[in-house]
């Protein structure tokens, strides 16, 4: 193995409320070509060329790496939110060409890859000196993380350094492992860390993990479902890869427990507060700062996403975006004149963005309820339950329920129920899904992507990319010009790494990020 490693009254009110919505273009300003600025609460990342200090305790590192893991999310990409369709930028500002015209340079993704890099390196070595002095169990929590984020660089790039990215001194050049290796060895790595959580701890042992894991307190239950989650990620990417059979894959997530269900978030929360660079992080990116100020100029709700809200009457719109004068105020993205500023447009709402101390996600547990509806309409049974439609229903009242919905339990009912609300029945009602595997993949696919609004933008890219589920192409650019009229299929590799280690990067060949398929993509 290579192991680096929402009564009838409310709803006929917002039907109402839908018919007489103002609705406003703004102009879109430059959009952040890297992640947003992220404000954070523990810093214990390193430079992967440089070794840890000896002096950091891995706990330490291993805290840090989670709340890492949560900047991460929080942070964007602000151009991927805006791609997606969930975000675009007010007037205030001219538009950024590269990004709006989506032909993008390549320090374009530096942010991205050093990012990514800087926490799985953290991960690298909680693992590393955990198991010195070991203690396989926090390696082995460290270890499932990590192939979370190794799939994320594979999913963006395609090949990366895999294998060797972490030995900066007996190679400074790090060869590129081929996608398809790194999903596989990352399926090994589950498989040990699985191992690892079942090490026995002391009391001391115990009561020091216990403090160190941020995340869950200690609950290995928890984490062996994250495990279970992150490998049937790895087999939903490939369902449109000819000849892959989940069959073994899907056999292990069952007997280990399942995924994440309802109530099952991976979040952390190390003590966030209302106080500078001590923020919960997306509300501090993207909310308010300590002194009640906007915290993002260039962040404003997108007409794509809200049309799609407001046409199917579903009641999430008050949480995705906060109302002005009781209504959401968008943008069309790629658009260059005459809108409003910034001041009169819709910003995160509060479903997202609730407070400065609120919990920051990792893995929400809608996300990996869709993730568990797909394998069910594939017939992959990841645990007892059979029915699609059932494992949907849930997945889609489990994101109501995240986002603080009043009433979240009778507003999703009303949603899925075509016969009480038509308006959202061709996207929600489950029967209109159709009878086929595929068909109902696109279904569950299409409503992950509005449930994951602001919060797993890549997840909703990389099923774009394997899926083909939206109705349209409303989201792309209207930046007349735009080289493509269709997303880019993966990312340039950065120009950080073009300059240190120029000969593998090189080796990839010529790849066109908009027609270069990566090995998971039909």
């Amino acid at each position: 193995m290579v192991e680096p490693f929402l009564s009838n009254f409310k709803h006929l009110n917002f039907r109402l409320m839908k018919i007489n919505l103002k609705r406003i273009s703004l102009l879109l300003v430059p959009a952040l070509m890297m992640l947003a600025s992220c404000k954070k609460f523990l810093d214990v990342n390193q430079n992967p060329n440089q070794a840890t200090d000896k002096n950091i305790p891995y706990r330490t590192l291993f805290t840090g790496a989670l709340e890492s893991a949560a900047e991460q999310q929080a942070g964007g990409p602000t151009f991927l939110m805006h791609w997606m369709g969930y975000w675009a930028s007010p007037g205030d500002y001219a538009i950024d060409q590269s990004e709006t015209t989506y032909n993008v340079p390549n320090s374009f993704t530096n942010g991205v890859w050093t990012s990514t890099y800087d926490l799985l390196f953290d991960l690298y070595q909680t693992k590393t000196k955990a198991l010195a002095e070991k203690d396989s169990v926090t390696a082995g929590c460290a270890m499932i993380l990590s192939v979370r984020y190794f799939q994320d660089l594979v999913d963006i790039f395609g090949n990366v350094p895999y294998s060797q990215c972490f030995n900066s001194y007996r190679t400074p050049q790090p060869v590129y492992d081929k996608a398809e290796d790194i999903y596989k060895d990352l399926s090994k790595v589950l498989d040990t860390a699985v191992k690892y959580l079942k090490a026995n701890m002391n009391e001391s042992q115990t009561a020091a993990f216990n403090k160190s894991d941020i995340a869950t307190g200690g609950n290995l239950a928890k984490w062996n479902k994250l495990a279970n989650t992150y490998r049937l990620r790895l087999c939903i990417r490939q369902s449109e890869v000819a000849g892959f059979n989940p069959a073994p894959e899907i056999a292990k997530v069952k007997a280990n427990g399942g995924v994440l269900l309802a109530g099952e978030s991976f979040s952390v929360n190390p003590g966030y507060t209302d106080a500078d660079n001590k923020q919960s992080p997306f509300y501090g990116n993207f909310a308010y700062t300590p002194l009640g100020t906007g915290a993002s100029a260039t962040v404003r709700a997108n007409n794509y996403m809200a049309d799609i809200l407001f046409n199917s009457s579903d009641s999430r719109w008050l949480y995705y975006y906060r109302p002005i004068s009781g209504n959401i105020v968008g943008c069309t993205y790629g658009l260059a004149n005459g809108n409003p500023t910034g001041a009169s447009s819709s910003i995160v709402g509060t479903g997202t963005a609730r407070s400065a101390t609120q919990n920051a996600w990792i893995y929400p547990s809608f996300e990996s309820m869709f993730l568990r509806a797909e394998a069910i309409a594939r017939g992959w049974y990841v645990d007892n339950l059979t029915n699609a439609k059932t494992a949907y229903e849930q997945a889609v009242t489990e994101n109501y329920v995240w986002l603080n919905v009043t009433d979240a339990q009778e507003d999703a009912a009303w949603y899925l129920d075509g016969s009480q609300n038509p308006d959202g029945a061709e996207i929600a009602d489950f029967s209109n899904a159709g009878n086929t595997a595929a068909s109902r993949a696109k279904f569950i696919a299409f409503q992950k992507y509005i449930a994951l609004n602001s919060i797993d933008v890549f997840e909703a890219w990389f099923d774009l990319n394997r899926l083909h589920m939206m109705p349209d192409n409303g989201y792309i650019s209207v930046n007349p010009a735009r080289v493509s009229n269709t997303l880019p299929v993966r990312l340039v590799y950065p120009d950080i790494e073009r300059r240190t280690n120029a000969a593998n990067v090189s080796a990839q060949g010529n790849i066109n990020i908009f027609n270069t398929k990566l090995f998971w993509q039909p």
